[in-house]
């Protein structure tokens, strides 16, 4: 076991399952003490359980943390059992895929993904920043998207979540970097997770694993970058700062080729 991370304590939402589970894993084995947070219990003592049985150090905390009583209360247990909190990684996340002309009349999507993406992780960065600032340091982690990067279609609420915490994170930084807090914001690509899986069409497209996504989240807390992204990511963001108007009109053509060939694929692959 390395111990890069040793003596510190890490707090990862979304530890069920998929990236997060993975990066607890990952995190633990580098020496850190990992508090684990999801809303599924069961889940999160399976990977308390296998942190353990290989040598490391993990406790459990089971949270919906778009309740807002419910998330006082683990706070307090936090800050009660963790004398020094290193690092926040905000990695829970709910996502929907569905053109705006047809959530016209669904406002509650928007609102309910805003409550765990945006509101969520801000509810929790708020509270542990009084003790970020008394220890005189911390460190945030957001998890978004290589799409808050460059324009897509179907995804406008996840998408407005995500880059509203982007936003956030960089104000955060800007107001508290004197103080020794530092962020990072992961910009992952498409990543096979249950939360992508719910996308038939996307199971025929080529994405990063799990496991392959959660040492992303392990360089966001060992080496503290501002943030992690692929090169393809960084480029989008210079040609949107360049000619956005070309980018996404560009882009428009791409996007429905893209899904007809990977609705073909998985046509294909169900017969």
């Amino acid at each position: 076991m390395s111990a890069r991370l040793a003596g510190r304590t890490v707090v990862l939402t979304g530890a069920s399952s998929g990236i997060g589970a993975e990066a607890a894993r990952k995190l633990a084995r580098q020496g850190a003490t990992v508090c684990l947070l999801a809303r599924r219990e069961d889940e999160l003592e399976s990977v308390r359980a296998d942190i353990a049985v290989a040598g490391g150090d993990a406790h459990t905390y089971a949270v919906d943390l778009t309740d807002d009583e419910q998330t006082r209360l683990v706070i307090d247990r936090l800050l009660a059992e963790h004398p020094s909190i290193d690092a926040l990684v905000n990695n829970a996340a709910r996502s929907i895929r569905r053109p705006i002309v047809e959530s016209v009349d669904r406002m509650h999507d928007f609102e309910r993904t805003m409550a765990v993406n945006y509101f969520g992780a801000v509810r929790l960065t708020l509270a542990l920043v009084p003790r970020f600032v008394e220890q005189g340091h911390g460190h945030v982690v957001i998890s978004s998207s290589m799409s808050t990067q460059v324009p897509i279609p179907l995804f406008s609420a996840y998408l407005a979540s995500k880059s509203a915490l982007e936003s956030f994170t960089r104000s955060l930084s800007a107001e508290l970097g004197s103080d020794g807090i530092s962020t990072t914001v992961v910009h992952f690509p498409m990543v096979r997770t249950p939360m992508s899986g719910g996308t038939d069409i996307y199971r025929a497209m080529p994405m990063l694993t799990a496991d392959r996504a959660a040492n992303w989240l392990v360089k966001a807390v060992v080496d503290r970058p501002t943030r992690v992204t692929s090169l393809q990511g960084a480029a989008a963001e210079i040609a949107m700062a360049a000619v956005p108007g070309v980018v996404t009109a560009g882009l428009r053509p791409a996007f429905r080729a893209m899904d007809r060939v990977l609705a073909k694929r998985a046509a294909a692959d169900r017969t």
